[in-house]
């Protein structure tokens, strides 16, 4: 008679190995070996609380089943995220548990109670936009606080409506800066595209706004763009009273340097060497310049489209 085969799972952040039978799901081993896994459903693939990132031995783990793979659509999970509920083994792999105590688990419960597949957060591929507008604090000046508030309140309402009609979202406004992202939905083919013609649109209602801002506070805005397309972390992040869809990552750093290139160039718009590509046969003219951008190293190719 056989004896039963066991393999050894690394659990990272406990710095312990525990054994695992080839009949055992992950979350029965760790279960077995005393640890107080997460599993919120019972170990029924239908909350993603016991999840594990595998940080080594992926090709050991069997392929997911029916139940993983459909939670793992939903909440876009990348290859290396497993349900430890799931999951059986065929050889020794490391792994880190991604739940680890009540606060992790109302985090998690009250980002699933949402049903979104951005619930958990993921790495995308994106069109970053920053949005100033130009020589704003002497404008500001001019104004009493209430007046300020109003006048930027009514400015992210229109610029918002755009931005949605070309596919995209406020991620955060800062002062008198927008920080607008593109290609989340998957509508388009061509988030960038999007991006270009989303900020056409809001540069062509500002006509009409600076008509009311001439008429009731004698200013007038102007605005201008920088667009890069790059790998972001898209997610919900909530700290009890403010919540919000927000990416982060560097590449959003280096779309708000490209922004503030504008003033060195005297330009309204300059676009990234990547985000350019996405768009140059929809305008190949353009005029392009080296720049140093701050807490970036090398020179950068930027695009002004003409």
């Amino acid at each position: 008679m056989n004896s039963l085969v066991s393999h050894k799972i690394q659990l990272f952040k406990e710095n312990q190995e525990i054994n695992c039978p080839d009949t055992s799901t992950i979350l029965e081993a760790t279960l077995a070996a005393g640890f107080n896994h997460a599993h919120a459903c019972g170990g029924k693939a239908k909350c993603s609380t016991c999840r594990v990132s595998i940080m080594e031995g992926l090709e050991k783990c069997n392929p997911r089943n029916e139940e993983e793979q459909k939670m793992a659509e939903k909440l876009n999970f990348p290859s290396d995220i497993r349900l430890a509920c799931q999951t059986n083994i065929i050889g020794n792999i490391s792994i880190r548990r991604m739940v680890l105590d009540k606060l992790d688990m109302d985090i998690i419960s009250e980002q699933l109670s949402k049903d979104s597949k951005n619930a958990l957060g993921s790495q995308q591929k994106l069109t970053i936009v920053f949005i100033d507008i130009i020589d704003y604090t002497p404008l500001a000046e001019k104004l009493p606080a209430y007046d300020i508030v109003h006048v930027l309140n009514r400015y992210y309402r229109i610029m918002n409506v755009i931005i949605q009609d070309y596919n995209g979202f406020i991620s955060d406004v800062a002062g008198d800066g927008i920080l607008a992202v593109f290609g989340r939905e998957k509508k388009s083919n061509n988030s960038v595209l999007d991006a270009t013609q989303a900020i056409e649109g809001m540069n062509e209602k500002l006509e009409l706004f600076n008509k009311y801002l001439d008429e009731n506070f004698n200013i007038q805005f102007r605005i201008r763009a920088g667009v890069h397309y790059g790998n972001v972390i898209l997610g919900p992040f909530d700290t009890g009273d403010m919540k919000k869809l927000a990416v982060i990552g560097d590449n959003v750093n280096y779309a708000s340097r490209i922004e503030s290139a504008n003033k060195d160039f005297d330009t309204k718009l300059l676009l990234s060497e990547e985000a350019y590509q996405e768009v140059k046969e929809t305008y190949p003219k353009h005029n392009s310049f080296e720049a140093t951008l701050k807490g970036k190293t090398g020179q950068h190719k930027l695009y002004e489209i003409l």
